[in-house]
């Protein structure tokens, strides 16, 4: 194991997981998976079951204002697009890598396409949640779009 990868594991749990004998071949099989197919399987399983994999949002989101507030009064469920990065990328970056999950290079992958291409930070989520994402991204310096 590189020590990078080792840290990183370092910091994400400091204590020892213990994983029952039943699910012992399918936590084998996850930690051989990219984040990218992680990612893929989360989707997937968000939409089968019909549940959200998102930690609960302990803030209250801000009010949409303008012409967003009025198109999206109708909606239940919203894409958040990022369509632009701005001036402190590495901030927008840092973000996106914690409201997706996504590693340190796949957040800055997405990231670095948003100038050839809007790209989704999520898909279908609640108006509140939407907005609330909407407002850390912007806090960040970038543009977004709530469809």
């Amino acid at each position: 194991m590189s020590k990078e990868k080792k840290d990183q594991k370092d910091e994400v749990s400091t204590e020892e997981v213990v994983v029952p004998e039943k699910l012992k071949s399918l936590v084998s099989e996850i930690e051989k998976m990219s984040v990218i197919d992680l990612a893929e399987l989360v989707k997937v399983l968000e939409k089968k079951f019909g549940v959200s994999a998102a930690a609960p949002m302990a803030m209250a989101a801000a009010p949409a204002s303008g012409d967003a507030a009025e198109e999206s009064a109708g909606k239940s469920s919203f894409d958040v697009v990022l369509v632009g990065v701005g001036e402190q990328k590495i901030e927008v970056i840092k973000v996106v890598r914690d409201l997706t999950g996504l590693g340190l290079k796949e957040a800055k992958d997405m990231v670095d396409k948003v100038e050839q291409e809007a790209q989704k930070v999520k898909e279908g989520a609640k108006k509140e949640e939407a907005e609330d994402i909407k407002q850390k991204l912007e806090g960040a310096g970038a543009k977004v779009e709530l469809k």
